[in-house]
């Protein structure tokens, strides 16, 4: 990076325009597609339907929730949900949608690269195609004894089928159980799946933070 070539105050300024800069813009192209979006995905993620009786009920995190289908879907199931999204766009039809349904649902705008998770808040934490690796250890020290997490999100597979591309953004092989075999493995499937838009390479997870378990 050109900034590298200058030290001291100069670099860091640099660095923070940079990041700006980058930051503005990743914010403008998410805002641009959920504005476009409209209330086209309203369907819940089929990993949260097929799966919804055997989650704890109470109070629910939903990561990068975009306009929320997971966010509402839960708080009709009778959870309690904080959702967070990096799109003020997003965020605002998460809040109007849920004012005219009279749900519970906290709808925060920020950034998951810095955000931090509240220790032990959340009986159920679902994090669904989003990867933020840093939020691991958050994600399990915001877990209440005997909550769980439910994950689903793209693998390193995933360039043969479409987007992402951006292999930060796509899990390897196995890392998804890996990161939680400290926790109750209650369900884990690596696959290509065939859905109505074609395919896609996923892992999907589902786990308990039980007593003993150390985050």
């Amino acid at each position: 990076m050109e900034g590298r070539k200058f030290c001291g105050k100069m670099m860091r300024q640099s660095k923070t325009t940079s990041t700006s800069q980058y930051e503005t813009a990743v914010t403008n192209t998410w805002d641009e597609r959920y504005d476009k979006e409209g209330s086209s995905l309203n369907e819940p993620a089929s990993f949260l339907k097929e799966h919804i009786h055997r989650l704890p009920l109470g109070k629910a995190l939903d990561l990068a929730m975009g306009t929320g289908r997971n966010a509402i879907f839960l708080a009709m199931n009778g959870y309690e949900v904080d959702g967070i999204d990096f799109s003020e766009v997003a965020v605002k039809k998460v809040k109007a949608r849920a004012k005219r349904k009279s749900l519970a649902i906290h709808s925060l705008q920020a950034d998951l690269t810095h955000y931090r998770i509240a220790e032990n808040s959340y009986d159920l934490i679902v994090n669904l195609y989003f990867l933020e690796r840093t939020l691991f250890p958050q994600i399990k020290e915001g877990l209440r004894e005997g909550g769980m997490i439910l994950f689903e999100t793209y693998t390193i597979e995933q360039p043969r089928y479409g987007r992402p591309h951006n292999p930060d953004h796509l899990l390897k092989p196995n890392e998804l159980i890996h990161r939680f075999s400290d926790f109750h493995i209650i369900y884990y499937h690596e696959r290509v799946d065939e859905g109505e838009e074609g395919p896609k390479a996923i892992a999907s997870l589902l786990a308990q933070k039980g007593k003993g378990v150390k985050p």
